[in-house]
């Protein structure tokens, strides 16, 4: 297998992941939502040393500790994730699970966007109709609701400049990881503690289900895998291909928002999203003819 199919592979395999995630953040209730992302990024960067300290020696692990421009990017990438992983939980938990694939839905052409803008790779007629039908699709939204799909926007946009963000690391998937988690772990652990010891926390919240407890540790891992599968994507196949594998994952949590969680999902919806599929159709078949 080439390495561009390798890269494809991972990001079809890290979108599978990140679609069935809701079923999981929904296990966790009621956990509250900050807990649970405090806990998530503390545990990411633990699951990511172990993993690294597995491959890496402890001089290769740390190497990157010499280069402050080099840090000052893995700070960067792991604010903006950090920015979409709290979002992306919160709205899961408050049932917005329709707004994040939306959100979804809209990153894979923000992403080639950004590919074209910042990393120079070419625009052709089926990239500019699969933006232009992502535009029409979010108009209709604000057309219908008189109001901006904020949640959607912003997942959409935080995440694809951490996409935007990785794409100028070289550092092997798992060592980016563990330092966009490193520098933010131990305000994660602090906080952590606090709420833990003034009864805020994950303890007190399920008293009669300690077994969500046990759940709720395998966060780190489910958080550091998709992430470093996308970025073996991005280093291997490039942003576009990271955009097009992208919406993948918002269809599977769509179908689970629809069938599995109940939730209220208008006409209006369905056409926004019926036009951002003819975009991304388009799209696709723009990447066949390539």
């Amino acid at each position: 297998m080439n390495e561009r199919r390798q890269g494809i592979l991972a990001g079809v395999l890290s979108n599978i992941i990140w679609g069935v995630l809701p079923i999981y953040w929904h296990a966790l209730r009621p956990i509250d939502s900050g807990v649970i992302i405090f806990y998530r990024i503390f545990l990411c960067a633990v699951s990511s040393y172990l993993v690294a300290r597995v491959k890496y020696s402890r001089e290769e692990l740390f190497a990157p500790m010499k280069n402050r421009k080099l840090l000052l990017k893995f700070l960067l990438a792991g604010v903006l994730i950090t920015v979409n992983w709290s979002l992306y939980i919160w709205a899961v938990n408050a049932d917005h699970v329709i707004d994040t694939s939306i959100g979804y839905y809209i990153e894979p052409v923000v992403v080639c966007l950004f590919g074209i803008i910042f990393f120079h790779e070419k625009l052709n007629r089926y990239k500019g109709l699969a933006l232009a039908f992502a535009a029409a699709g979010i108009a209709v939204i604000v057309l219908h609701y008189h109001r901006i799909p904020l949640i959607s926007l912003a997942l959409a946009l935080s995440f694809s400049l951490y996409g935007a963000a990785k794409k100028g690391l070289s550092q092997p998937p798992i060592l980016s990881l563990f330092y966009e988690t490193i520098f933010l772990s131990p305000i994660a652990l602090g906080v952590i503690l606090y709420l833990e010891g003034t009864g805020k926390g994950a303890i007190a919240s399920v008293p009669d289900a300690p077994w969500k407890l046990l759940l709720l540790v395998f966060a780190g891992i489910l958080t550091a895998s998709p992430l470093m599968l996308f970025a073996e994507c991005t280093n291997k196949a490039g942003m576009i291909a990271a955009g097009l594998t992208g919406y993948i994952s918002p269809s599977i949590s769509l179908m689970l928002s629809i069938f599995l969680f109940h939730e209220p999902f208008e006409s209006i919806q369905l056409l926004a999203f019926a036009i951002i599929w003819i975009g991304l159709a388009w799209f696709t078949y723009g990447e066949t003819k390539e």
